[in-house]
């Protein structure tokens, strides 16, 4: 009877434990999706960075050419 006994508990303590590890896993998957969206906003400002970074090049060799159009 003991023997029994012990083993429900032990059926109960590890269907506790799964309720824990998947809601657990739960708020992991949701925080990876939190953090993927993140990512792709980070990701987004390093795009627009890139590209103002390129127009503020363009815009100085511009200048520069029109620097030394004058210089001359």
């Amino acid at each position: 009877m003991d023997r029994l006994k012990n083993l429900e508990e032990k059926i109960a303590a590890a269907i506790e434990r799964v309720k824990a590890l998947k809601e657990e896993k739960t708020l992991l998957e949701r925080k990876i999706r939190d953090l993927e969206g993140l990512l792709d906003e980070k990701d987004q400002e390093v795009q627009a960075l890139k590209s103002e970074k390129k127009n503020i090049g363009s815009q100085l060799e511009e200048l520069l050419n029109e620097l030394e159009t004058i210089e001359i």
